[in-house]
Parts: structure tokens; sequence; C-alpha cells
């Protein structure tokens, strides 16, 4: 099978015509047609086997992450995702693994509604590179550098489930019964928050999605915007399954604000939309934790219950350590 035979027999279902798609699949490069008045948001990323994914992952959830991944950065943007590309490099032609990494990668392109319109296949070892692209309205999307002093920092959904699943892979345990099972299904199959980063597009100063964890990704939004969060540890937002697996409080805060791959939404919000921010997320039947507040003083601090400072050093993935 050669690489045009690939590409037809695996990935032309997932380029279907739509009217924002004048050229897609078939030409050396594709010809897009966004929205009047609106920027096109262009993200990219890179999985390598063994190291953003374990090398057991079902090929399924190989292609659903690799495009979930992009997705979380167009939600963090208050982008609506439009395309991708795809950059596949195999070891071999495997046709059971490509025919479910395809199916992985089509049933997450069906629920965003996004179109594949170009790429590239090679060999060599197993990495999946995507480059999503969407559209934002003119001067309306989330950017790192709006957070303010005064900000709620709010957080979807629940954290550290990921970084607990990866855990017990690192161990070694067999994955069972269910709670164990939706760890390992946060960790293979993050659900990118695109609906919420519209509904919060007009509300939230800031935004970024959690990938390298609270820590680390938070971070680069009080780099950006100059300002210092206050984060309080009994407020994380913690799921059942997790309180199972961690039931050790210290262990456990230290997976939500350290450990990556949760793909949820950090936002700053004012006050005064607080209340209209976790009414949006509600509508969606998504949860929003307000977790902190941005302040003045620069840093990254975490507070227990009892309003003491927890000493804090882990700084959460790096890809170059």
């Amino acid at each position: 099978m050669d690489e045009f035979e690939l590409i037809r027999c695996y990935f032309a279902p997932l380029s279907p015509a739509r009217p924002n798609v004048v050229l897609g699949i078939g030409d050396d490069a594709a010809l897009l047609a966004p929205a009047a008045g609106h920027l096109l948001a262009v993200t990219s990323d890179t999985l390598i086997a063994g190291r953003h994914f374990p090398v057991d992952t079902a090929p399924f959830d190989i292609g659903w992450k690799a495009l979930a991944v992009n997705l979380s950065d167009l939600a963090a943007m208050g982008a609506r995702a439009r395309w991708f590309t795809l950059a596949l490099t195999l070891p071999d032609v495997d046709r059971p693994w490509l025919a479910g990494f395809a199916a992985g990668l089509q049933a997450l392109a069906a629920d965003a509604d996004v179109a594949l319109v170009g790429g590239d296949t090679t060999r060599g070892p197993l990495s999946v590179t995507i480059t999503a692209i969407g559209e934002v309205p003119a001067g309306r999307a989330l950017r790192r550098s709006g957070a303010r002093p005064g900000d709620r920092i709010a957080v979807s959904g629940t954290l550290g489930d990921a970084a607990a699943a990866l855990r017990q892979w690192q161990r070694g345990d067999a994955v069972v019964g269910e709670g164990q099972r939706r760890l390992r299904a946060r960790l293979d199959r993050p659900s990118p928050r695109l609906a919420l980063g519209l509904a919060l597009r007009d509300l939230a100063h800031a935004a970024i999605d959690l990938s390298d964890g609270l820590a680390a990704d938070l971070g680069h939004v009080l780099d950006a915007s100059g300002v210092g969060a206050a984060i309080q540890a009994a407020r994380l937002p913690t799921s059942a399954e997790l309180l199972i697996a961690e039931p050790d409080a210290d262990a456990r805060q230290r997976l939500q604000i350290a450990g990556g791959d949760d793909y949820e939404l950090c936002l700053t919000v004012p006050a005064s939309r607080w209340i209209a921010a976790q009414q949006a997320a509600a509508t969606l039947g998504l949860s929003l934790t307000d977790i902190g507040e941005i302040v003045q003083t620069r840093g990254f601090s975490v507070y227990d219950g009892n309003g003491a400072p927890l000493r804090f050093t882990e700084a959460g993935y790096r890809h170059f350590p």
C-alpha cells in the first residue's frame, strides 16, 4: 500500500464536502474560506509513542487524543474549530491499527464538526502531528495576557484524573473496575471544551487549556498578564474516582496541581461576570469551579483550608527538562 492508497482508504472519508473547504485533500495545498470578519486561529501538536501516550494505547484512542489536544487549544482561544491537517509517521503499514486510528480520529472530527483538509504520511517511529484551524471574530479571541487582579480563577470539570491514570500505568497496575476505567478514559480520550470556550469568550478575561498541569499552564497566563495567583487547594474539583485512587489529600492535590493531560479549561473571570459564567457552563452540562483569585503580586501560591501557604515545588510537565 503506497501513501496515496493509504490516504484514500483511511483518511479521505474525514474530508467531507462543505462550503468553507474550496479544495481539500488531493492537491498541493488546501483552499479554505474563513467567514468574513474572522481571524484564523492555528495550533499544532505532536504526539510521540511512549512519551505522550502509553505504548499500549488503543489506536482508536491515539486518533481521538491526537485531535483532541489540538481542539483543546482552539477552545482556550474561544475559537470555533473548522479544519485540521494530519502528518502521520508510521513504522509500517498495519491495516488493523490504521483502521482503529482513523476511526478514533473520525469519531471526534464528526463530534466537533471539523474536516481533514491535508497532511502527509511517512515511514519512521510512530508519531502524530495535527494542525487544527479555527475561526474567531476579530478582536474577540481569548488570550493569555488578559488576566487582571480580582479575577476569579476557574477550571472546568475535575483535575488530576488523567495524571492518576498515567501513574497507575507507570506502576503497571491493571485497569480493573469502573473507576479505573473512567480514569484511564480521561487520559486516553480527553474532551476538548469547545462549546465552553465559545460560551465564555465574552465573559472571561483570559484562558488556557490544562495540558501540562495547572501550575505550569496557569503560570503561562500569569507571565503573559504580569500578575499572580492565589489558589485554594481545598477548592480543587475532584472526581469520586480520584478520591478512591488517591485517598491521601496531599498526594492527590499534587496530582491536581502538577499533573497534566486533563485538557480542561482554566479561565480568569471578573467577579461581576462569575454567576453568568457558571450559568453558561451549567447550560452545557459542565461544572465551573472557582479555585482562587488573580492577585497583583507575581507568583503562583497555594493555600490550605486555613489560609496557610503550602510548599509546592513541582512545575508540571516540561518537553525539554
